[in-house]
């Protein structure tokens, strides 16, 4: 019985070490091409799709879409090649 429990502690132990782990990143990118109503939805659109983003804000106003994702399954290269695959090319803010 205390190796049952010993080997539960282990596995949650372990299980709350890999969602630590797991960073969350924010980044902004410049949004080229966004000049009509629906061109944001469709650049939120786009980056919401890519595996591990959790949220994505887009202003028209700005050209900038601020991203957050879980840095383990996506990468700045990916976010970028979305909203240039859906017509908008974009850069990491700030470059």
């Amino acid at each position: 019985m205390t190796l049952i429990i010993k080997s539960c502690a282990l596995v949650a132990a372990l299980l709350v070490t890999s969602a630590v782990l797991a960073a969350g990143k924010t980044i902004t990118l410049n949004v080229d091409n966004m000049s009509c109503a629906s061109c944001a939805p469709i650049v939120k659109k786009s980056l919401e799709r890519v595996s591990g983003v959790s949220k994505v804000a887009v202003s028209r106003q700005l050209d900038t879409a601020t991203v957050t994702y879980d840095d383990t399954k996506a990468n700045v290269e990916a976010l970028i090649a979305a909203t240039t695959n859906a017509g908008y090319p974009s850069r990491l803010a700030g470059q």
